[in-house]
């Protein structure tokens, strides 16, 4: 039985970067549960997915475009101090969740301050980086609409 579009599975994944550093795993915990096609996973993952059996392991590179996307400078933006709460004054480095001027919440990484302003990158930490998967389809729980 292989995995197709609709189908309810279990995946665990190891997520390395160019240098082989493990930046995230699920193999410390539970494996992500998710239906294939709805979206909740990147691109990349999901189509790699696709076709896989259970038990089934594989090393897989995505590129920017199918995962986070490339950089855009653009979402690099200076915050004023004097729009924040009084005691706003999150480290460098720090990620934290604004609002758009329309309400949707994003998430930012601090990336420099001064006294008048914090530097803010909205883009994703792993926006225009290429993602070394090794992914176990793990079960399909329910097969697929």
């Amino acid at each position: 039985m292989k995995a197709k579009r609709g189908d309810r599975v279990k995946v665990h994944y190891i997520l390395r970067d160019a240098n082989g550093k493990i930046v995230e795993s699920t193999y410390e915990s539970a494996p992500i549960e998710f239906v294939l096609g709805d979206e909740r996973v990147i691109a990349g993952f999901e189509k790699n997915i696709c076709g896989m059996s259970p038990g089934e392991k594989k090393s897989v590179i995505i590129p920017p475009e199918d995962a986070y996307g490339y950089r855009d400078e653009r979402k690099v933006f200076e915050f004023p101090r004097k729009n924040a709460p009084g005691d706003f004054d999150p480290p460098v480095g720090r990620i934290i969740r604004m609002h758009r001027a329309d309400g949707k919440p994003v998430l930012v990484t601090i990336v420099d301050k001064n006294e008048k302003v914090f530097i803010m990158d909205a883009n994703h930490p792993l926006a225009g980086k290429e993602l070394h998967f090794e992914i176990e389809l793990v079960e399909i729980i329910e097969r697929g609409r």
